[in-house]
């Protein structure tokens, strides 16, 4: 296929990366950054540079940005794309971007699919990709009721070229409402967590729950922002829900209640070790 990559950031150069060295794909990139555009070429993250004003020539366009851009450059991209060809994008939140995006790929005779791979670094940009991002990690596919399941399984052929470890088909109601639990909470908590006025003071007291913890704090604030506000229901319910166990945790601590707390760390040991066997069993 020629695949054109939109967004030569960390998850769409990683991706770009992937398809070169796995698969025998041709890659296409476009970017805003000029710069980067250069040196996606040099390096042969891609094999040359796309204009995004005519996308006729593509098998697949796979859309890597920030959620609000993703929804502005797929519409403009069903303008010129061809018919029966693919979409794709790769953003963190699905239900948003699939409602404004479907039917306009309907209407245009391109199968759209929604996608998620489960990676990240600590890092952003192009200069953070690298070409083993994806090694061992989940895509997330989602369908509707009108999703061609043939172009899945395409996707899922080119997700197992590109050694992803297993293709998850969910839809984006649900895929919503799971990530705002594994991903965005976390996020949320370990940012709130580092606002600790004792942060400072951790130099020699801090061990590998200390950076468990913190590591992903360090997060791209516009991205994430837009993440949170844009999957704003299933995220408020996962903050509620932290807060009004954190609750108990001081009520124990406040009232000296040492039999309490047993049973509230004994009650999260237990959830954890189930938690524990289901994945193992699951692998």
């Amino acid at each position: 296929m020629d695949i054109a990559v939109v967004g030569l950031g960390l998850i769409g150069a990683s991706f770009a990366k992937g398809i070169k060295q796995h698969t025998n794909n041709k890659v296409y990139g476009f970017d805003i950054n000029n710069e980067t555009l250069t040196k996606a070429k040099r390096d042969g993250t891609i094999d040359d540079i796309v204009l995004m004003n005519n996308l006729s020539d593509f098998d697949m366009v796979i859309v890597a940005l920030y959620p609000v851009n993703t929804i502005e450059v797929c519409t403009d991209a069903l303008k010129t794309m061809k018919k029966g060809s693919t979409l794709v994008d790769l953003c963190g939140i699905k239900g948003s971007i699939v409602d404004k995006i479907e039917p306009l790929a309907l209407k245009a005779e391109v199968d759209y699919i929604g996608t998620h791979p489960m990676a990240g670094r600590e890092l952003w940009g192009y200069d953070a990709a690298v070409n083993d991002l994806f090694k061992g990690a989940s895509f997330i596919i989602t369908k509707t009721e009108n999703t061609n399941m043939e172009k899945v399984e395409m996707l899922k052929s080119l997700a197992e070229e590109m050694l992803f470890k297993e293709s998850v088909i969910t839809t984006p109601k649900e895929h919503d409402k799971i990530i705002a639990f594994t991903s965005q909470l976390a996020h949320v908590v370990s940012n709130a967590y580092v606002k600790s006025p004792s942060l400072l003071e951790e130099k020699g007291f801090s061990a590998g729950s200390f950076l468990d913890l913190t590591r992903v704090a360090k997060l791209n604030e516009y991205m994430w922002s837009e993440l949170f506000v844009m999957n704003k229901e299933p995220l408020l319910f996962e903050v509620d829900n932290i807060i009004k166990e954190l609750e108990k945790y001081r009520q124990a601590l406040e009232n000296d209640d040492i039999h309490y707390m047993e049973e509230l760390l004994k009650e999260g040991r237990i959830l954890k070790e189930k938690s524990n066997l289901a994945h193992s069993k699951k692998c």
